[in-house]
């Protein structure tokens, strides 16, 4: 068991990082009540992220945890990059984790909340998340739920970029009970991107099956409720997309928000290729405030875009 008291701290130095890293069997890792991980990010943070300017370490590579490990109740703030990175890992189960890279509105960015790869048997429970990139982003992995969990002024819950990896099979999946919402004390600007992403990369292969949202409250979305595509190429609906990542039985149950994207944004759009997107489940979903995308194409009959 590893258990961390008071407040933690790091030395500076621009490197790839990570300035933590736990792995092993039945291994338990545990925030004391009122200990703080601080990475104190400012030092790094020049609003270019892992695109240039310094270069910033990430912050948690929980990697090969398996068997019964835990992470529970880590309070992470102000993280010079992505916050935890998951990865070679099965069965972990991660309890009531903050991370608060809240400080960093101004400049900081890639400050992904949770990276999920090659995993198995996760479960991410009461997570907050406060930052400027992807709240969640799976990118490969099966059998994984985020339930329960709060993500402000980042860029939603997200599937992908799915495609170009090593591993690039998504299955099985849920997000559930969770809520999406704008960040404190910025401009609209800063608010998050997309409320619900699933990325698939243009002219990659890979699969996206079984991925359900389900329970999830949107507000002050800047761009996209919703954003499907499968024309990703590092950035959002670029091109023509392609059919060699395939979503598949993907379930929206309940996503709600009246008046939840700005006016300038778009409820949802959906870019599929050519029989790429089927067997889907869209229900109870109420997204509103934003305009109608106007490019959408191979949509599912039961999607509404």
């Amino acid at each position: 068991m590893v258990i961390f008291k008071g407040t933690t701290t790091w030395g500076y130095k621009e490197w790839a990082g990570p300035l933590l890293q736990i792995g092993g069997k039945d291994i338990t890792v545990e925030g004391a009540q009122g200990s703080v991980l601080n990475g104190d990010g400012a030092r790094w943070w020049d609003g270019k992220g892992g695109n240039g300017g310094k270069k910033k370490p990430k912050f948690f590579s929980a990697h090969s945890l398996t068997g019964s490990s835990s992470v529970i109740n880590l309070n992470i703030k102000n993280t010079p990059v992505q916050a935890v990175s998951i990865n070679g890992c099965t069965g972990l189960k991660v309890t009531g984790m903050t991370i608060d890279n809240s400080a960093g509105d101004k400049l900081g960015h890639n400050t992904d909340g949770f990276d999920i790869g090659s995993s198995s048997g996760i479960t991410i429970t009461g997570a907050k998340v406060y930052n400027q990139d992807d709240c969640v982003a799976i990118n490969s992995g099966k059998d994984i739920t985020f339930s329960g969990g709060f993500c402000s002024g980042g860029h939603g819950l997200s599937i992908g970029s799915v495609g170009n990896r090593s591993d690039n099979v998504v299955d099985n999946v849920t997000f559930k009970d969770s809520t999406v919402t704008k960040s404190t004390n910025v401009t609209i600007t800063k608010r998050p991107t997309a409320g619900i992403r699933v990325k698939g990369v243009a002219g990659a292969t890979g699969t996206i099956n079984k991925v359900t949202y389900s329970g999830i409250t949107l507000s002050s979305i800047s761009k996209y409720g919703i954003l499907i595509e499968q024309n990703y190429d590092g950035g959002d609906l670029h091109g023509e997309p392609t059919s060699k990542v395939p979503i598949t039985y993907l379930a929206l149950k309940d996503i709600t928000g009246s008046g939840s994207v700005s006016k300038s944004g778009y409820n949802a759009a959906i870019v599929c290729g050519t029989g790429a997107c089927s067997n889907w489940t869209w229900s109870g979903v109420k997204v509103s405030g934003g305009k109608t995308y106007g490019s959408c194409k191979n949509v599912p009959g039961v999607a509404k875009c």
